[in-house]
């Protein structure tokens, strides 16, 4: 028994003594282990190409991208913004395709969304679509359930009369089935 009681003894000394201090930095540690999982998961920012950036060249990323400047050249991206200042001359590729600003070329995204300052010059190839109104678009329209494949040959002008005139929300700015033709000032 008197082994025990040294057992016993020893408890309560480090609870009055500094040795406690490891022992609480010990518990947090534990925990923050399995919170560290959790930052790997986090999706990184976009990629943010500036107003006063001009790029001659192809832009391609697995990421997210926005275009505030000039690209001359395609650009490819799971998440493509195109802001308000942008102007893109070049055929855009992503999984989601929001424009605010100018694109002169073609449009490929399973999903599209044309904003009201959105002007678009060129064919959209699409899954899904809305156009706001106020956008203004000049081009065809072809929904196609794999927009990304790169099935050029045939998206252009043979299936366009295919296009969903039911699926715009242009207020009469988007005209799927035939060359439509919007001058702004």
């Amino acid at each position: 028994m008197f082994s025990k009681s040294k057992i016993n003894d020893p408890a309560p000394k480090p609870e009055e003594g500094k040795p406690a201090a490891p022992e609480t930095q010990a518990a947090p540690q534990r925990q923050s282990t399995d919170f560290k999982p959790a930052a790997p998961k986090a999706k990184p920012a976009a990629s943010v190409l500036s107003s006063d950036l001009h790029i001659t060249g192809n832009v391609k990323t697995t990421g997210d991208i926005q275009v505030e400047g000039t690209v001359e050249g395609d650009i490819r991206a799971h998440l493509l913004t195109v802001g308000e200042t942008a102007t893109i001359k070049g055929e855009c590729i992503a999984d989601d395709v929001v424009v605010n600003g100018r694109i002169v070329g073609r449009v490929r995204g399973l999903k599209v969304r044309l904003t009201a300052t959105a002007r678009v010059e060129g064919d959209i190839i699409h899954k899904t679509i809305a156009i706001e109104s106020g956008a203004h678009f000049e081009g065809s329209v072809q929904r196609q359930d794999d927009p990304l494949s790169a099935n050029k040959g045939k998206s252009a002008g043979a299936s366009a009369p295919q296009a969903g005139g039911g699926q715009q929300g242009g207020g009469g700015q988007a005209q799927p089935a035939q060359k439509s033709q919007q001058q702004t000032g």
